[in-house]
């Protein structure tokens, strides 16, 4: 791996515009299904004032990809849920999203404090400060005698309270349509085309059921089912959410041994794809938690992504020199992209799928030389590998919903922008910085819209850039430890997802 160090500048950005505090969390309490969904009612048409004309992006044909024989579902695989939300301790292995990585393992165990402040699982809503917790624990008291004969009715009613009082949701019939189910919030907008994206403000939720670093987040593709968003965790678990009714962690999988470093939606919305540090890829099924494909891999993964066009096919890479494309009908490895690397650290399809871009570890003293890589998806050819030709590495790709450029997140604390056509070439003018990256592999992603960029920062903010000017508009302060990722929802205008090193993820709007 190179040992090439990143140099950055600590300072704090003088370029905001504005700014917006999270509330005090100190007096947070546990939030209640009942409550959760009034949080969130301005979404409903006719409560949103100046944002009623509010709409979402013409719907698009994820059926057709949803087909395939991955897909259909056989009736076994249905026929029985496994309960698998299980929290399993964190991964005692050094996380290294890439070459730059600044923060040693040991310095991030003793400063974290993950493994102690979250392991209460908590899913909660912003609260008042003068909000006071609810009195739990006080009954009143029972003879011996009366417990004995009616020893069956305390159980059953011990039982009730903690099925109610846990946001996990008791997957069996119920479970299967909590996660199919279309929400009342989301349905309005499903016959409307996404008009503008406005920078969020408000807490929503606050979610902290991970034991470890959130390192990936995605909404489900399936329009009608983004109520869902997933998550992957350095504390081996992959978890989908009820990110927009309740806030409550529908169904955990403990498929992995170590940490679980990328896990990616399938585009029919029933099928989760995960790779992670034990050097396995597991394709589960979102209901019953089965493993559909399996498959040991002679490297750790750290980037995985589906192929936009074929569903079945998608490619993954890590610590290795090989990029590789798999189809899981056939549990198969169907073409290797040899690259001289040693890490990929992220992988971004371009539109249509016949060209991808990975970026590496690759960087020395005079040059970047395959920094970023495109290659044509077919033929395995190396389209070009001089495109980036800074002393940085970039941990993240993302491309731009509507024209033909993408973006890449880079060490040196900015966001570079580029074509996303042949040759590929950088735009000079403009660069999206005043965030920090600091060697945590920080995600970025454009709006819905187009409009706006957005990323994290390694001091806990959210940067909200105006693609056009590369401005600042505003920064959120999100988290008291590294942002790694924000994702706006697909459907709901300005609602955003983040996440952070402490393994809290949030909802805001």
């Amino acid at each position: 791996m190179s040992s090439s160090l990143v140099a950055y500048d600590d300072s704090d950005s003088e370029t905001e515009t504005g700014k917006t505090e999270v509330p005090n969390t100190s007096s947070r309490q546990t939030s209640h299904t009942s409550s959760s969904v009034n949080r969130v009612q301005y979404f409903a048409p006719g409560v949103l004032g100046t944002k009623s004309t509010y709409g979402m992006q013409p719907a698009e044909n994820t059926d057709s990809s949803g087909t395939s024989t991955v897909c259909e579902d056989p009736p076994e695989h249905y026929a029985q849920n496994a309960n698998t939300d299980l929290t399993f301790p964190y991964c005692r292995r050094a996380y290294s999203g890439h070459a730059a990585l600044c923060m040693p393992y040991k310095n991030y165990e003793q400063t974290s404090g993950f493994a102690t402040n979250s392991g209460n699982g908590l899913s909660q809503k912003r609260m008042h400060k003068d909000s006071t917790p609810a009195i739990k624990g006080i009954r009143p008291y029972i003879p011996k005698r009366l417990r004995q004969e009616n020893s069956s009715v305390p159980e059953k009613k011990e039982s009730d309270q903690r099925e109610s009082s846990d946001c996990d949701a008791k997957l069996g019939v119920s479970g299967e349509q909590t996660l199919r189910k279309i929400s009342e919030l989301i349905k309005p907008y499903l016959g409307s085309k996404y008009k503008l994206t406005e920078v969020p403000k408000s807490l929503i939720f606050y979610m902290s059921k991970h034991s470890g670093p959130v390192n990936e987040m995605q909404w489900c593709p399936v329009r009608e089912q983004s109520h869902m968003l997933l998550s992957a965790s350095m504390d081996k678990t992959v978890k989908v959410w009820d990110a927009i009714d309740t806030g409550c962690c529908l169904k955990t999988y403990s498929c992995h041994s170590c940490a679980v470093r990328a896990a990616q939606w399938s585009s029919c919305g029933r099928r989760i794809l995960s790779g992670g540090f034990d050097s396995m890829l597991h394709l589960t099924d979102v209901e019953t938690g089965k493993q559909i494909f399996s498959s040991k891999n002679e490297f750790r993964i750290s980037t995985l992504k589906f192929h936009p066009t074929e569903s079945n096919i998608f490619i993954g890479g890590g610590f290795s020199p090989e990029v590789k494309a798999w189809d899981i009908r056939t549990s198969k490895v169907l073409r290797v992209y040899k690259a001289a690397v040693q890490q990929t650290l992220d992988i971004l399809f371009l539109p249509e799928g016949r060209e991808f871009l990975t970026s590496t570890d690759a960087v020395s003293r005079d040059s970047a030389d395959r920094t970023i890589i495109a290659w044509d998806f077919q033929s395995a050819a190396k389209i070009s590998n001089q495109i980036f030709h800074e002393r940085y590495t970039c941990p993240s790709l993302t491309v731009h919903p509507k024209e033909s450029v993408f973006v890449a997140q880079t060490n040196g604390n900015y966001m570079a922008l580029f074509s996303a056509q042949q040759p590929y070439r950088i735009n000079k003018k403009k660069r999206y910085e005043g965030h920090k990256v600091e060697g945590f592999a920080v995600g970025c992603e454009f709006s819905p819209d187009g409009t706006l960029l957005v990323t994290g920062s390694s001091d806990g903010k959210v940067f909200f850039y105006n693609y056009h000017t590369a401005r600042i508009i505003r920064t959120l302060s999100a988290h008291k430890e590294a942002c790694v990722s924000a994702t706006f929802h697909p459907v709901l205008p300005s609602l955003l997802a983040t996440c952070d090193w402490a393994g809290e993820i949030k909802i805001w709007q």
